[in-house]
């Protein structure tokens, strides 16, 4: 399936980003933007069932986990199951089988983010698996991250040889700011799974004071998140080591005590991931992009250092809910979409599926 479109910013197609760019208090000032370039949206795969993690192998094929427990293999009209542990995954509410990624040096490593049930309760857990054996697992990377029907984080990111997880708060904000609970933590960790050596408490915490953070992405060093708020303040973060984000204590930006978001919005849209563009679009070249679930589309920021200068929405209610935006090895930006997560999206004939957006 294919699509041309001129993607348009929310006030030159349809009724502006007031409300939804950044809250009274934000230390960013945004401009919306002039109408967009002309894109080509094609359909890359369908007929999936909750897409989430996602990452391409060092050969070039796509690999993505479903929430209920499998990974899929994407190749040219090819759409294959490499992996099942629905027996083994607890698919409640948000968790699942959630974040992927491929170890930076070796090819047959791969690591993935899970919830599961054990003693009664919802957990999460990290998992070193091996590619050419079905992805069996070979290692639990870390256990015990508290999990719930919701607020389970999930997103993976790889950086050197550290390894990075979002933990939501598991339903408790109380999680949140108790730097000796793993949950509403984005977590560091060694490939080997130890902490990493520089941790700045001493365990695998990097940052607390997370509700239920999804996107994770890397600019010149510089670790960006995306993070759900309640009925307000989701955020754009900039992840400092030891960090303290603010929840429950506060939302959006709460002053000297806490580290404030770049970026907020009010009401929300659910961001659910994030990623950096450098692709063949030069109204793009290092753009900020990440699916919205109850925005329902795909959203563009451009920063200016630190600072976000401009915002645009894209694909506004075209493909309904999107989750995961990331970029491939052919430079081309990709998203998601969420329809059939039972939270509220219609399904088209073809969902869910991975989008491909490439010049005209």
């Amino acid at each position: 399936m294919r699509r041309r479109t001129f993607l348009r910013s929310l006030s030159a197609g349809i009724a502006g980003l007031a409300g939804c760019v950044d809250a009274p208090g934000s230390r960013s000032q945004t401009t919306t933007a002039e109408p967009g370039p002309e894109v080509r949206v094609k359909t890359v795969a369908m007929h999936l069932e909750i897409p989430w993690g996602t990452a391409f192998a060092p050969d070039g094929d796509l690999y993505l986990t479903e929430r209920p427990g499998r990974i899929r293999r994407i190749r040219p009209n090819e759409n294959e199951t490499v992996a099942d542990f629905t027996d083994q995954i607890a698919h409640q509410g948000e968790g699942g089988l959630l974040g992927l990624v491929f170890h930076p040096e070796d090819d047959d490593l791969a690591f993935t983010y899970q919830t599961y049930r054990a003693d009664g309760g919802l957990h999460n857990r990290i998992v070193r698996h091996r590619v050419s054996e079905g992805f069996e697992p070979e290692r639990v990377l870390l256990d015990g991250i508290p999990g719930a029907s919701i607020h389970d984080g999930g997103r993976l990111a790889v950086r050197g040889d550290a390894l990075y997880a979002t933990a939501g708060d598991a339903s408790d904000g109380a999680n949140a700011q108790d730097r000796d609970m793993l949950a509403g933590s984005v977590l560091r960790l060694t490939l080997d799974g130890e902490p990493y050596p520089d941790n700045p408490f001493g365990t695998s915490v990097f940052t607390y004071g997370h509700r239920n953070p999804q996107g994770l992405t890397f600019r010149d060093g510089t670790l960006f998140s995306t993070e759900h708020g309640p009925d307000h303040d989701d955020e754009i973060n900039v992840l400092e080591a030891g960090g303290n984000y603010g929840w429950p204590d506060v939302m959006g930006v709460g002053g000297s005590d806490y580290v404030d978001p770049i970026a907020t919005y009010t009401p929300t849209i659910a961001p659910a991931s994030a990623t950096f563009y450098d692709g063949p679009i030069e109204e793009w070249q290092g753009d900020l992009f990440f699916g919205t679930l109850a925005g329902t589309h795909l959203h563009r920021v451009r920063l200016d250092g630190r600072d976000v200068v401009e915002q645009e929405r894209l694909l506004a209610g075209e493909y309904g809910r999107l989750r995961t935006a990331f970029t491939g090895p052919d430079d081309h930006l990709y998203v998601t979409t969420s329809n059939q997560d039972g939270r509220g999206g219609t399904p088209a004939p073809q969902d869910d599926r991975v989008l491909r957006l490439q010049p005209a």
